[in-house]
């Protein structure tokens, strides 16, 4: 292992929990003891602020943003003391562009000797045209700033690079038909982004493999994952929902993902099928 991936590894903790910055854990810290003093449970103060219980513990384990709403609905709830909005003038999200609970696996992807998505919602954001993620991200509830949007995007496109930068790592897509069928952002946009897709899969590192909308067996109806392996033989696994993520470090859950991805791969089309469909749909737009 050279240096710079003893550096890398040293930041990243393998115990499941993302690495959230400073201003965010502590103003987490901050929610939560001002709720238990109050005895209120987190779906208690959930009520208060119009959060779920499982949004509250994500802003108290410094996972996740508050909004300007939380801030001062939670200030009212937890005794009106002005602790809450002093702490959240110095709030940062850490990494310009990356969810806080996303950041540990940013950084697990620039070490992994082989990478692995499936997606049924949209094109992966590793395969994405910076015309394709300006529509996801433009269709972001609520709105994003100027700002926030093109951090989003200067994220995403710079995480890419891993592709090209690491020509020894196996990369490995599954997505659904109806994903690059649908013409997000306009034709144009959707044009662009298949030839992307198509330009990526001829890359000798890369596997881009379609599920068929007609197929009768699918693995992978309990949603999204992206798995990866590292040097020293780990399986590592993460799942994303609406508002949250969840890293995978528990090796008997990281082996049911990685067996559910094995078992999507054989459902899917060959790689050199999903290129012919891809072409396909490609020259009907």
């Amino acid at each position: 292992m050279t240096t710079d991936d003893a550096c890398a590894t040293e930041e990243v903790d393998l115990g499941g929990e993302p690495n959230p910055s400073s201003s965010l854990r502590t103003f987490g810290a901050v929610v939560q003891a001002l709720r238990e003093h109050a005895g209120l449970s987190r779906a208690e103060l959930g009520t208060w602020v119009r959060y779920s219980k499982h949004t509250v513990a994500s802003v108290e384990l410094g996972r996740r943003m508050p909004d300007e709403s939380f801030v001062e609905l939670a200030e009212i709830a937890l005794g009106n003391t002005g602790a809450l909005r002093k702490a959240a003038k110095y709030l940062t999200r850490g990494e310009p562009g990356l969810a806080a609970w996303f950041r540990q696996w940013a950084r697990l992807e620039r070490l992994a000797v082989s990478l692995a998505t499936y997606e049924c919602r949209l094109v992966p954001g590793l395969l994405q045209t910076e015309a394709y993620a300006r529509a996801v991200f433009d269709n972001s509830i609520p709105p994003l700033s100027d700002e926030q949007m093109e951090a989003q995007v200067a994220a995403r496109l710079d995480r890419q690079r891993i592709i090209r930068e690491r020509p020894n790592a196996l990369f490995s897509f599954v997505m659904e038909e109806y994903i690059v069928r649908r013409r997000l952002g306009g034709d144009e946009v959707a044009r662009e982004q298949l030839d992307h897709i198509l330009t990526v899969a001829r890359l000798r590192n890369v596997s881009v493999q379609i599920m068929p909308t007609d197929t009768v067996c699918h693995a992978g109806l309990d949603g999204p994952l992206a798995l990866l392996e590292t040097r020293d033989g780990k399986r590592l696994a993460y799942s994303e929902g609406q508002e949250s993520g969840r890293f995978i470090a528990d090796p008997k859950e990281a082996a049911t993902l990685h067996q559910r991805y094995a078992t999507l791969r054989a459902q899917a089309l060959s790689p050199y099928e999903s290129t012919g469909l891809l072409e396909r749909i490609r020259g009907a737009l």
